[in-house]
This record gives C-alpha cells, structure tokens and sequence, in this order.
C-alpha cells in the first residue's frame, strides 16, 4: 500500500506577497476576491499533498482523499480463483478509507474545515 505524504501546515494563510493579480497594481483586492484567493491558495496546498477537489461554490470547497473499493471487480475475482480472492478483497474492504473535507473561507479570510466521514 503506497504511504500517504502529509503536508506541514503553516501558522498563516494567506497567499504569499505578489500572488495578487499583476493588473491591481500592489492593491489589495476585494473581500470576496481575497477569500477566494485565499481559498485557492488553501486548495493548492491540499491537492498537492494528494486530495482532489470534488465540488466548489463561491467560498466553499468539497476535498477527496482516497478511492472507493470496486466490489463487482472483486467479486469476479474471488469467484473465477474459487474464493482465494475474498482474503484480499476483505482486507480492502476493511483497510481502505475514502476521506472529505469541506473547507470555508469566512468573511474574515479564515478558512474553516470540516471532516465528513
């Protein structure tokens, strides 16, 4: 089973000096553009640590880490190795987590995460 990398969270979020768009000239942009920014930013760092985005509104976004078990393949594996493939295909059914995250950026520009099963 491939080891999950985990991404070292820092104290601060918000976007590093000059990721604001270059046609700003050094201004800062609005409330609702800045949290979406700071949401992507946010986003950014999640999916190169291995999630992948499964939904996103305005200031909200749903994260997935993980794969489902394919049950059909499974069961036509143990069925055609005479049920020697079950042991396998119970160790995933049990060992394998498919995880969600939905995070929200406030309105002021914290991003608030919750965990779903």
């Amino acid at each position: 089973m491939k080891r999950r990398r985990t991404v070292r969270e820092s104290a601060s979020i918000e976007p590093p000096p000059g990721y604001y768009l270059a046609g700003d000239a050094g201004r800062e942009p609005s409330g609702a553009a800045q949290r979406a920014l700071i949401l992507d930013w946010v986003v950014s760092r999640r999916i190169a640590g291995g999630w992948r985005v499964e939904s996103r509104s305005g200031s909200q976004v749903v994260l997935v880490r993980g794969q489902p078990v394919n049950h059909v393949l499974h069961a036509f594996l143990t069925v055609f190795s005479c049920l020697v493939w079950g042991v396998v295909w119970a160790g995933l059914a049990l060992l394998n987590r498919v995880e969600r995250e939905a995070l929200t950026v406030d309105a002021q520009g914290r991003v608030v995460t919750v965990r779903a099963p």
